[in-house]
């Protein structure tokens, strides 16, 4: 069984892998767990010892199939407590991270098998992220960042790149929520700002703000 730090460090690797599209450096997984390079040297060199990691001089580390396999195991915990937590005991979407990252790292396979059941198999958390089956697989959606669209384009909100409450909190304020319809009416050329439709409200975003919604455009 590997640890909670040890879990810990194949997550961000796989969301680093992910993200960089290739192997990921000592300092990026320094700056994902907010530690030192040689603490993070350390962890790779112990989980590379227990197999679950591949690291290469100069090129960085990349999971092995059975570190990938154990990352995205607790990433779908992780995201199923978020369904849970949402729709069963009513949190509200910018609670449930750090929750969820304390009961992602049960290990009891048979209480996870039951958590998905009795949510009915959701594909997404309420973030809009896809949940790993049990076999490690996500269900893919075509998406894009909101602000890769264009003047009188329009998208559904389907996720955010950026979970923290604050920006959550922010979005609660506009009525941004998964499922919601966004019309682009202006983008200022120089900054990326851009002028938005939200139901019969307009209101103007920031770059920022634009660069971590993700919308499914028809």
């Amino acid at each position: 069984m590997n640890s909670l730090a040890e879990e810990n460090y194949l997550k961000a690797i796989y969301h680093l892998q992910r993200e960089l599209n290739g192997d990921v450096s000592t300092n990026a997984i320094a700056d994902r767990m907010e530690t030192k390079p040689s603490s993070v040297t350390d962890m790779v060199q112990k989980l590379g010892e227990k197999g679950l990691v591949s690291y290469k001089r100069y090129k960085g580390t990349t999971l092995t199939d059975q570190g990938q396999k154990i990352a995205a195991n607790v990433i779908r915990k992780h995201r199923l407590w978020e369904v849970f937590l949402v729709e069963k005991l009513k949190f509200h979407w910018d609670q449930v991270h750090d929750i969820a990252e304390q009961l992602e790292h049960v290990h009891s396979e048979e209480l996870i098998s039951r958590l998905d059941n009795f949510l009915g198999n959701p594909d997404f958390d309420p973030h809009g992220d896809p949940i790993p089956d049990k076999h490690g697989k996500m269900k893919r959606t075509e998406k894009k960042l909101l602000s890769e669209l264009q003047k009188n384009q329009q998208g559904v909100c389907v996720g955010v790149k950026e979970s923290s409450g604050e920006f959550l909190q922010y979005l609660d304020k506009k009525q941004i929520s998964i499922g919601t319809k966004i019309r682009v009416l202006g983008k200022e050329f120089f900054d990326g700002s851009m002028v938005i439709l939200v139901g019969k409200d307009q209101f103007f975003i920031s770059k920022k703000i634009a660069e971590n919604l993700y919308v499914q455009t028809s």
